[in-house]
């Protein structure tokens, strides 16, 4: 029986991040992430939680391609992704991408959203103007914007309807894997639900793989097939969603658990299903 490769992988991953001295002092070494492992296999979502500064973000961006890590190796469709040596190929950078937790701010304030959702293709295909426009424009039917919606600018829509324009920038080029920092940590509990929401027909629709990282552990609840808990850079438990949730062995898992304030998970569940149901009872 053949072995299924990962979408990603990642082995003995280390960031060390060098602290300049001062006129007092000597400069000195921070390990951001000692040793991290992990393996997300096609269509699953790796939720990767911790307190703030535990190093979650820093793998993030390890994972989308942004920073190179200082030890290790990091796998992409098992082909092997050094990017401290050389700039990634195209087709490599093409199968990850990265939402980020502010929209507004990952998105240029002075284009138009379809120039936004045009900018990947017209950067990395030889599409023609027209067919640019077309994907364009199927994309934003993707994350439920309507047509009229293209000639418009970020600051015209709300903080929900810009999260899905940047979930469908990254989608332009048919990425394998998102890795989406805190994508829904800055909306309300409501327009949370229709994100995530979102993600997930998405996801089944696309067979996408997700990194997905949060510190709302209802959410993750929600979204997650695998749990990584990270502590001061280092990988203290990972599991499935089931397992960790119901018994988390890790004394650190157990203290964030108890001390992290979580919004009611039947809450997001019902308006999800709700929104689902309008949809097909509805459809546009």
């Amino acid at each position: 029986m053949t072995k299924t490769v990962p979408v990603v992988e990642g082995r003995a991953i280390v960031q060390d991040y060098n602290v300049p001295g001062s006129l007092f002092s000597r400069g000195s070494q921070v390990r951001a992430l000692n040793g991290i492992d992990f393996a997300v296999e096609k269509g699953k979502t790796l939720a990767i939680v911790g307190e703030s500064g535990s190093g979650k973000s820093t793998l993030a961006r390890i994972i989308a391609l942004i920073d190179a890590p200082s030890e290790g190796e990091l796998r992409i469709d098992g082909e092997l992704a050094d990017i401290s040596r050389r700039r990634p190929k195209p087709a490599l950078r093409s199968k990850v991408q990265m939402v980020f937790q502010n929209p507004y701010g990952s998105l240029n304030p002075r284009q138009k959203v379809g120039d936004v959702l045009m900018e990947p293709l017209l950067i990395n295909t030889d599409y023609p103007a027209s067919e640019r426009r077309d994907r364009a424009e199927a994309m934003l039917k993707k994350v439920n914007l309507q047509p009229e919606h293209f000639n418009r600018y970020p600051h015209m829509f709300s903080g929900g309807q810009r999260q899905r324009i940047a979930i469908a920038r990254a989608l332009m080029l048919n990425p394998a894997l998102l890795v989406l920092d805190e994508p829904v940590s800055a909306l309300d509990l409501s327009v949370q639900a229709q994100v995530l929401n979102l993600l997930s027909d998405l996801q089944e629709e696309f067979e996408l793989t997700y990194v997905f990282v949060s510190h709302d552990l209802s959410v993750v609840r929600y979204i997650a097939d695998e749990v990584m808990v990270i502590s001061k850079g280092v990988a203290v438990e990972q599991g499935s969603r089931e397992a960790l949730f119901a018994n988390p062995q890790h004394p650190y898992t157990q203290s964030l658990f108890a001390a992290t304030p979580v919004t009611d998970v039947e809450a997001i569940r019902a308006r999800v299903a709700r929104r689902k149901a309008a949809r097909l009872a509805h459809p546009v």
